[in-house]
């Protein structure tokens, strides 16, 4: 059974923050080969947040919310979207998301939503009320787009 939670960045325990940053360099920077700066000086931000999925203390999935004062277009931006390789095809990641959008409306009730997808899962995003809102980039070498919350 799934234990979540969702946290400040101050409120992080030294094996949470270990654990999360662990995923995210094994999924975006050993699984997709891709070299980018993954600790990028958000983590830290403000109200910044980190929605977590546990599962004997296994870290299944996570996501990063990006306080919208810290966003020069003033939106709400979710990221670092993971679900671990042993909880793939498993709804994990719908769970997520409808969490996370939850969690970014309880704290910032009134900002708008964004966040970068990278292109193949636009309809994942899609089904949960995302719209595209940019032309397709190509972001540490895989192609992406910006999505938007509608309404």
């Amino acid at each position: 059974m799934l234990n979540w939670t969702c946290k400040n960045h101050a409120d992080l325990t030294v094996a949470e923050l270990y654990a999360l940053l662990q995923l995210r360099s094994a999924v975006f920077v050993v699984e997709q080969n891709c070299v980018f700066p993954d600790i990028d000086d958000q983590d830290l931000r403000g109200e910044t947040a980190h929605l977590m999925a546990w599962e004997d203390g296994k870290l299944a999935a996570y996501c990063r919310l990006l306080d919208p004062a810290y966003d020069a277009s003033g939106e709400a931006v979710i990221g670092r979207v993971i679900v671990a390789p042993p909880w793939r095809g498993t709804g994990l990641g719908n769970d997520l998301m409808s969490r996370a959008l939850a969690e970014v409306r309880a704290r910032w009730p009134r900002a708008n939503v964004y966040l970068g997808a990278q292109a193949h899962l636009r309809g994942f995003y899609g089904a949960h009320g995302f719209v595209v809102a940019t032309e397709e980039y190509v972001e540490d070498g895989i192609p992406h787009v910006g999505m938007r919350l509608a309404g």
